[in-house]
């Protein structure tokens, strides 16, 4: 394919240059879409031409040598004018050219170089004439030439045209004027210098553009410079019928005049990659169908159509495959690529019996139990000797340190904390069981209130093995794609045409899924969405391609167009124009157990009460041990390690009667006695009577070794002990024992 140029540079002179424009413009060679640019040999005399060849010239360019603006060019050309009008009354161009002004300079600076050799002998030397000579050889040669030559190449200064020198034997000019012929005249549209090349203004390193220029035709863009030769037909380009997805490519046809218009998402990508050309290429769209309006065959006839040079191209949702490019040469992909699985997707939210214990997984289960029993055993062990509501039977202590730890989860314990071990370690669980009720909490909501989607099939073996009904679009070659690589039995093949019928089978229970391309995927998801999902594995193809004859021209340039496109604005306008706003599609949950909480997340807090508990506890037993350090010294030698923990145990299961608690219920109980007559003398029992053992001292202790309440003697069995009489006398009987 051959693509004529319309870009013509003129390198002319008068008569022939206005003769070759006035005829250019007569054959119709001055409209949109040709270039002519012309060197200084026109440019300079534009201003001397006919009107009648400045009016078939518009939209020319020129470039000219750059003649700056001075005051001694404007005196020259007002004395050169008055000359003119003396000497040549009946001529009306008095215009200047650059030639008229370089004649000038040049023999100022001739005169000049003469004048920096100083008075000298011009004298020429004739040289021997023959017989066959010219009159040229009777000429004489000068004898200072050389030295001559040598003075005008180091002369320089500021002429009319600019700044004279001669570089190489040839005046040096320092810029070119571009000029655009406009109405009655030319109008400057920027410069080049040799230092910064094009530039919208003279003395600027602004790489800008030019100004705005009219080209040929009174156009404002830029023409492409080639095109198709004008006298073939323009390209015909197939494009395929169908009836469904018609975002990619749609034909309708009016009935009242038969004319059919070809629109979709495909042709704005193709108009647009055509226009970015650097040529002009005219084209038509044919779509491949029946006098009946009715598809003419699927995707493979209608590339092979191209193959058979029925059409030109093939523009439309064509995916690139290896065995069609055989015969025919794809362009680079407009759109991603890809054969994936369409599904229904079903809402996962749990709805047994039993999901209060899916917010927590079971190892945080265990944990918290433990924590529970643990920390109510701690609270038991710091309170039991100074708090009354942690005392009395075993079963009754046992069940408040179940009943204490366990009442925290809804902050209901009504027991009384009174050591300050104890409600330094409560505060700490309180935080940590806070912590853990509200994470439960949220996540027991979610389970019961937030979607939870999942994909109803997620393996493509398994529809395989069950011999499950499969959907495939109509025409495609995914059909042939499932039953050669996939493996499907094609009786399990359902064929859809439409995004409304691939829903229709889904509700229906017609098939349990459904391969397509991406491009279609996301078209049908974008519209039902709310219902079925895209599940993979993606298996990889080249996308979308136009299509050309093998070892076309086009097929290059416009693949770079294509990236262009793709890579641009444009395609993200196309994609809102065609398929709409994305819809806020729900998200997949892989699966319901990522709600659930694990002890990763909370071993940080179970640490932190661990050991403020074990420091708690630690704290508690030393200080117990301390203060009994007498009593364990003066316990006899003999006596096993077993009996002395015994005892120290008994010990501890002891009311500890300095606490402020109990001596608050001792004073009460005086106020009692004493509004009954009863007092006590200020005698103190002897503590020796108190180690031996007897049978009235025996019966004063009720139930775990605390006084009886009742009224009795100073000095008698019904007093009070103090703490380290009591344990005296605990120790006294392991002795005896």
């Amino acid at each position: 394919m051959t693509m004529p140029t319309r870009v013509f540079i003129v390198h002319m002179l008068t008569p022939l240059g206005p003769r070759l424009f006035t005829r250019a413009n007569e054959i119709g060679m001055m409209k949109e879409g040709y270039v002519w640019i012309l060197t200084d040999g026109l440019t300079d005399i534009l201003s001397t031409l006919d009107p009648s060849v400045i009016d078939s010239m518009q939209g020319v360019l020129g470039v000219k040598p750059h003649v700056p603006r001075s005051k001694e060019l404007e005196s020259f050309k007002i004395r050169w004018k008055r000359k003119i009008q003396q000497e040549y009354p009946t001529n009306e161009s008095f215009e200047l050219n650059i030639f008229g002004l370089r004649a000038y300079d040049a023999a100022s600076g001739l005169a000049m170089a003469v004048e920096k050799l100083g008075p000298t002998n011009f004298s020429f030397q004739k040289s021997n004439t023959h017989r066959n000579s010219t009159d040229l050889d009777t000429v004489g040669v000068s004898q200072i030439g050389p030295s001559l030559l040598q003075s005008l190449l180091s002369t320089r200064f500021k002429g009319l045209s600019g700044h004279f020198q001669i570089l190489n034997r040839q005046l040096r000019s320092s810029a070119f004027q571009v000029v655009n012929v406009i109405g009655k005249g030319e109008r400057g549209v920027g410069f080049w210098t040799p230092e910064n090349g094009t530039v919208r203004k003279l003395h600027s390193t602004s790489k800008a553009n030019l100004g705005t220029i009219v080209w040929p035709g009174e156009s404002p863009s830029v023409p492409k410079g080639w095109v198709l030769p004008t006298n073939k037909k323009k390209l015909r380009i197939g494009v395929p019928v169908t009836k469904g997805f018609g975002e990619f490519v749609k034909v309708t046809r009016d009935p009242s005049t038969n004319a059919t218009e070809v629109t979709g998402f495909s042709i704005a990508v193709f108009d647009a990659v055509m226009a970015a050309l650097p040529y002009a290429v005219p084209y038509e769209y044919s779509p491949f169908q029946t006098p009946d309006g009715d598809p003419a065959g699927d995707y493979n006839d209608l590339i092979y159509q191209v193959y058979l040079q029925k059409y030109d191209a093939v523009v439309g949702d064509t995916t690139i495959l290896a065995n069609r490019s055989l015969y025919v040469d794809f362009t680079l992909p407009y759109t991603e690529s890809g054969v994936s699985m369409i599904v229904p997707i079903v809402d996962g939210r749990r709805k047994n019996a039993w999901v209060f214990l899916k917010p927590l997984t079971w190892d945080l289960w265990v944990t918290s139990s433990c924590f529970f029993v643990f920390i109510g055993f701690v609270i038991w062990v710091l309170e039991h000797r100074v708090n009354k509501d942690f005392r009395g039977p075993r079963s009754h202590q046992v069940g408040t340190i179940f009943w204490f730890s366990f009442s925290t989860l809804v902050f209901a314990q009504k027991e009384r904390i009174v050591n300050n071990l104890a409600r330094f370690v409560v505060i700490i669980w309180l935080f940590v069981v806070l912590i853990l009720t509200q994470s439960y909490t949220a996540s027991l909501t979610s389970m019961l209130t937030v979607q939870q989607l999942n994909p109803t099939i997620t393996d493509i073996n398994e529809l395989i093995k069950k011999g499950e009904r499969v959907g495939c679009q109509h025409a495609s070659f995914v059909h042939e794609f499932l039953i050669k690589w996939m493996k499907f039995d094609e009786s399990k093949l359902v064929i859809y045409e439409s995004p409304e019928k691939l829903d229709e089978l889904f509700s229906k229970g017609g098939i349990a899924a459904a391969f397509d391309e991406i491009p279609y995927m996301k078209t049908f998801l974008t519209k039902y969405c709310s219902k079925y999902t895209a599940v993979g594995p993606t298996y990889k193809f080249d996308g979308f391609g136009f299509v050309f004859p093998k070892g076309s021209p086009l097929v290059a340039d416009v693949s770079r167009q294509v990236l262009n496109v793709t890579e641009g604005a444009k395609m993200l306008q196309f994609e809102k124009a065609w398929f709409g706003q994305t819809t806020s599609c729900p998200e997949l949950t892989n699966s319901v157990s990522s709600n659930s909480i694990g002890l990763n997340s909370f071993w940080g807090l179970f640490l932190i009460a661990g050991v403020a508990s074990f420091v708690a506890l630690i704290t508690c037993i030393t200080t117990f041990l301390y203060e009994n350090r007498d009593a364990l010294i003066n316990l006899n030698s003999p006596s096993s390690i077993w009996r002395k923990i015994k005892a120290m145990v008994t010990r501890f299961d002891d009311k500890d009667l300095r606490s402020h608690t109990f001596r608050e219920s001792d004073q009460l109980q005086d106020e009692r006695h004493q509004s009954h007559g009863c007092s006590y003398t200020n005698f103190p029992p002897s503590p020796s009577s108190l180690l031996i053992p007897t049978h009235n001292n025996s019966a004063f202790f009720g139930e775990q070794g605390t006084p009886s309440s009742g009224h009795a003697d100073p000095v008698g069995p019904n007093r009070p002990m103090s703490p380290h009489i009591m344990f005296e006398y605990e120790l006294a009987n392991i002795n005896h024992e």
